[in-house]
This record gives structure tokens, C-alpha cells and sequence, in this order.
């Protein structure tokens, strides 16, 4: 069955790519503020994966659609992607030596029959603490702008974390091993395109 990724994200194509898993990609219309504001941190996850995959799925006559969202949770509460560069150092200060979450939701959505399945998965991160100079330094490269809580632990905040406790993959936004058990769930093998 044809896999479609229903979402814009570079780094979630790549690891696709990487776990030599084929695929298109066609991109969600869904707005992450349209969500519901009683829902915690790993609902809201899991809610947006599913709007997602369901209004590209809704458009196909068949394949499995895939939907992810990630959130960045701190104290409770969701930081999202940062709006400009001051809040994007706002977010860094605030992560800088502490715990936080990080909070990915997956959705398959088969075009055809509509079955549903879905999970999330946690990984909890620990920040160094970040000086002044390093934040602004890293803001500057733009690299914290498009990401959930401002950083990407694949890029050069690579150099912030102090260790994680979970799966790294679902950091950089699409937990592979997460992934594989709910395609088995839809009887699929992600493993039979590497021959």
C-alpha cells in the first residue's frame, strides 16, 4: 500500500527516507491552532496527527495516509514553534538547564476503508544551561525558527542537550519505532521495500 506523509517536514521525510520506507507526500490545510484548548500535551499530539492524516486521507480514493505532529512540553505547558526571534530566545532561556518532553502523535488513516490507528510516543530531554551569547548565536542561524520549542537536536542544538530519555528519532519529529508497530498494526511490513 502506497504511503503518504501529510506533512511538510524535511526532517520527517528524510527518516522515512533513512528507514527506507517509500513514500509521497501530500500536505495537510490544518492550522495547529485548530485544536481544542482542554486537551494535554500528548491529546493535543495525537489530536492534530489525526486531523491531519483524516482531511488529506479524505481527498484520496486509496492509500495510508500518515499524520504526526510534535509538541514541546514544559511544566505543562506547549511551547509551539517560535513566532519571531524573541520568543524563539524566550523559549531557549526557559528550556536552558531544565527537563522538558518531548511529545509526537502519529496517525494512519487508510484512504480507502477508513481505519484508523494511532499512538504517541514521550521522550524526555535534559538542556544544558545556555548563556546569553550561545542563545543568541544560535537564533541567529534562523535554525530554531521552524521548530517546536525552538531548537533541532539534529542540527546545531545538538550541542544544548545534556541526555535524553527515550527515543531520539520522536525528538527529531517522527519516532520510527512507534511508526513500524502501528504500520504492523495495518498489516504492513515497512521492511519490504529494501530488497
Amino acid at each position: 500500500m502506497k504511503l503518504i506523509l501529510a506533512s511538510a517536514s524535511p526532517r520527517r521525510a528524510a527518516l522515512l527516507r533513512q528507514a527506507g520506507i517509500p513514500h509521497s507526500v501530500i500536505l495537510s490545510d490544518l492550522q495547529e491552532e485548530e485544536r481544542p484548548e482542554s486537551l494535554n500535551p500528548a491529546e493535543t499530539a495525537l489530536y492534530l496527527a489525526l486531523q491531519k492524516a483524516r482531511r488529506v486521507s479524505a481527498g484520496l480514493q486509496e492509500g495510508l495516509v500518515l499524520g504526526a505532529d510534535t509538541v514541546v512540553c514544559h511544566r505543562g505547558e506547549i511551547l509551539g514553534k517560535p513566532a519571531d526571534r524573541g520568543e524563539a530566545r524566550r523559549m531557549l532561556r526557559r528550556l536552558s538547564g531544565e527537563r522538558h518532553s518531548v511529545i509526537t502523535g502519529l496517525a494512519l488513516v487508510d484512504a480507502k476503508t477508513k481505519r484508523e490507528e494511532s499512538a504517541y510516543t514521550e521522550t524526555r530531554v535534559w538542556m544544558r544551561v545556555l548563556g546569553d551569547e550561545l542563545i543568541d548565536a544560535y537564533v541567529a542561524t534562523g535554525e530554531p525558527m521552524d521548530k517546536a520549542g525552538a531548537y533541532a537536536i539534529q542540527g546545531k542544538a545538538a550541542l544544548f542537550v545534556e541526555r535524553i530519555e527515550g527515543c531520539y528519532f520522536n525528538v527529531v519529529g517522527l519516532p520510527l519505532y512507534q511508526l513500524s508497530l502501528l504500520l504492523s498494526r495495518m498489516e504492513i511490513k515497512p521492511w519490504s521495500g529494501w530488497r
